[in-house]
């Protein structure tokens, strides 16, 4: 019965193994499969004489074929991959949009600032005015465009961490459920192969998501996010949710939820498609957004500005081009009040000089109900401590800041000045006519003048005096007091004795002298003429203070030669129709001016140039995005290629198996049928 149990041992081990190189070849194809071999053992011998005769084999073991470390690096590289791609897949249509000319700004930009040269060249063709107010409109659309289409990118990020957060707390409750299962299995003594395998590709699919830390503890892996807060522990799964950020509600933030409290993730949680959704958003969403709407702050402000400095067709001041800056909304939108305060105040942000804007937020926090803390973000730079007290309020980067309401100690505000502007930025202007391309002042030499007095083309008189064009009843108050404080008259006198120097007085329109200077006769002298400002009754026309002094209007102009005595200029407002396009010019001169990030070390850029540094810091992360894609991805090859080689099935390997299985099959069959013959024999020789 010996040779009959030893040939029915190899026969059961034979099909044993059969069956599990079967199981191999039907989940070939299964994700996370770990293929398994059968190991046998030898069975007791029993002693014959001085010897041992063995008494067949047994199954000890189906062995999952498996290595942590391999699977360990797996997932890390699974990881990284999922957040290149999600990085490279929302910065490659960014930077598509920003630099083509037809979705991009530089193409209306330089359709714009063309537009202007062609009217300063027929200052007074009513169709080159229509033109530039079309391409102005052009330039507005374009700004509104382009910021539609990254608040989009913004809310389809909103959307897809809402449903990734969904997957991940699906997968976290069936690591849960896998652990306690094996941890019953394995207790009972059993081996359970393919639930381990499922929980490792559930962890694996969990890593295409978000970046995780697992650690086996007591025959249970536990998964850690971020810095380590625990999403599984042993058979108890957490969940995350992507909730409405309380600093700012068009952000979504990650919150890990645990029992009855939660913890904000979003800035520690890295890796997977969330990691790379999130790096996008804070390195290149949300400064594009910004560098974006500042680039449209400076727009308008610049060209309102020189508007409000010349003289349009009809021969009245110029009227603003783009909508205000400081409009009631867009002071309100500047300030996000924290969810939770106490207070029900909110911070009214003006832009004081757009020039020195930068393409940061902003983080105030109360240390009473009335000082306070800035920050500048995302570093937290701090900024200096100010009281809602101070008047006029503080300007910090080119912005002032007003409470308007109450405020707490404890409560927060995040500011935003310059990231909404691009989609707010509108062309005003519909009449074509009310463009300012004419300076508001012209010098004429009077008649009967004596020397050489010249006065070059460059050196007519320009306006100095800024207006606050967003404070519109005290600008017209000083437009229309220019207007009736001229015309004013400079008349030289003689010449000193050495023919060095030579007098001249400013004298009102009632001959009244005004002011007083010297020239150098046969010299270029460049001449600064302050103007006191007096209304259409002839009474001066004050600002308020404190001290109420008279406002002034100053303006600088070139004279050149050696004028007789009681040689005179005359110094007026332009005439309505005017050829001359000297504001025209200044308009056209912004194109390359330094009018951007003024504030800086570099004195400032130009406006093409700030959106071309745009283009090109976006570009540039673009290319590294699917660089590292690339890299990535060949590192997965890789990692997966290791763990394949050990732990994927490889068909031929196991047809191999299966003929040396049957084989094994048939040569036990045989043992037990020479037993069968063995036993006959006996039977028959009785």
């Amino acid at each position: 019965m010996s040779l009959l149990n030893i040939g029915m041992s190899g026969l059961s081990a034979s099909q044993s193994s059969l069956m599990t190189t079967g199981n191999n070849i039907a989940n070939a194809d299964t994700a996370g499969y770990s293929r398994q071999q059968t190991v046998q053992g030898t069975k007791a011998s029993n002693p014959y004489g001085n010897v041992f005769i063995g008494t067949g084999t047994t199954l000890a073991d189906v062995r999952r074929v498996y290595n942590a470390y391999l699977d360990a690096q797996l997932q890390t590289t699974t990881s990284l991959n999922s957040d290149a791609a999600a990085y490279a897949g929302q910065v490659s249509p960014l930077d598509a949009l920003l630099s083509d000319s037809g979705t991009g700004l530089n193409g209306a930009l330089t359709k714009f600032f063309a537009s202007v040269q062609n009217v300063n060249a027929k200052p007074g063709d009513d169709a080159s005015r229509q033109l530039l107010l079309s391409d102005a409109r052009a330039l507005s659309d374009r700004f509104n465009s382009v910021s539609k289409q990254l608040n989009t990118q913004s809310t389809n990020i909103n959307g897809n961490l809402t449903a990734m957060t969904d997957q991940v707390n699906k997968l976290a409750a069936t690591v849960a459920q896998l652990n306690q299962r094996i941890a019953e299995v394995s207790g009972a003594g059993g081996s359970p192969n393919e639930l381990l395998d499922a929980r490792n590709e559930t962890i694996r699919q969990i890593s295409t998501f978000t970046g995780a830390q697992v650690i086996e503890h007591d025959g249970s892996l536990d998964i850690y996010l971020g810095s380590g807060q625990p999403l599984v522990v042993g058979n108890t799964a957490n969940t995350i949710s992507a909730v409405t950020d309380k600093n700012d509600p068009s952000r979504m933030s990650i919150m890990l939820n645990r029992a009855s409290s939660s913890v904000n993730i979003t800035s520690v949680i890295s890796g997977g498609e969330i990691g790379g959704l999130l790096r996008y958003r804070s390195e290149v969403l949300d400064p594009a957004m910004n560098e974006l709407g500042r680039v449209a702050l400076v727009v308008a402000d610049q060209m309102n500005s020189i508007q409000a400095q010349g003289i349009d067709k009809n021969g009245d001041f110029g009227a603003t081009l783009f909508s205000s800056i400081n409009s009631a909304a867009q002071v309100a939108q500047r300030s996000i009040a924290t969810a939770g305060n106490v207070g029900t105040g909110n911070f009214e942000v003006n832009i004081k000089d757009s020039g020195k804007l930068t393409i940061n937020d902003y983080k105030v926090t109360f240390t009473s109900a009335t000082d306070y803390t800035v920050q500048r973000l995302p570093e937290g730079t701090a900024m200096g401590a100010f009281s809602t007290l101070t008047n006029p309020p503080p300007v910090i980067d080119g912005f002032s800041m007003k409470l308007s309401g109450t405020a707490a100690a404890g409560d927060t505000f995040k500011l935003t000045p310059t990231r909404n502007a691009s989609a707010s930025i509108k062309t005003e202007m519909t009449d074509a006519k009310k463009l300012a391309i004419a300076a508001p002042l012209s010098a004429s030499i009077v008649p009967g003048a004596t020397g050489t007095l010249t006065i070059p083309a460059s050196g007519q008189p320009t306006l100095t005096s800024n207006y606050d064009i967003y404070d519109s009843a005290t600008t017209t108050l000083l437009q229309n007091g220019l207007k009736t404080s001229m015309p004013v008259k400079m008349v030289f006198g003689a010449p000193s004795a050495d023919g060095t120097t030579q007098t001249y007085q400013v004298l009102d329109a009632k001959g009244v002298a005004i002011g007083t200077g010297t020239i150098k006769p046969g010299e270029n002298n460049k001449l600064t003429v302050t103007v006191p400002l007096k209304d259409a009754t002839g009474a001066p026309i004050m600002d308020p203070g404190p001290p109420a002094v008279q406002r002034t209007a100053t303006f600088d102009m070139t004279v050149a030669g050696q004028p007789g005595a009681g040689t005179a200029i005359d110094i007026n407002i332009a005439q309505p129709g005017t050829l001359d396009n000297r504001n025209g010019t200044a308009l056209a001169g912004l194109q390359t001016k330094q009018t951007v990030d003024t504030g800086s070390a570099s004195k400032g850029i130009s406006l093409s140039d700030a959106y071309g540094k745009l283009v090109e810091g976006v570009g540039a992360k673009a290319a590294q995005g699917k660089l590292d894609t690339a890299a990535t991805g060949a590192i997965l090859a890789n990692a997966k290629g290791a763990r394949d080689s050990l732990s994927g099935v490889d068909l031929d390997e196991e047809t191999g198996n299966l003929v040396k299985y049957q084989q094994y099959y048939t040569a036990s069959s045989q043992i037990i049928k020479a037993a069968q013959e063995i036993f006959s024999t006996l039977i028959n020789s009785l």
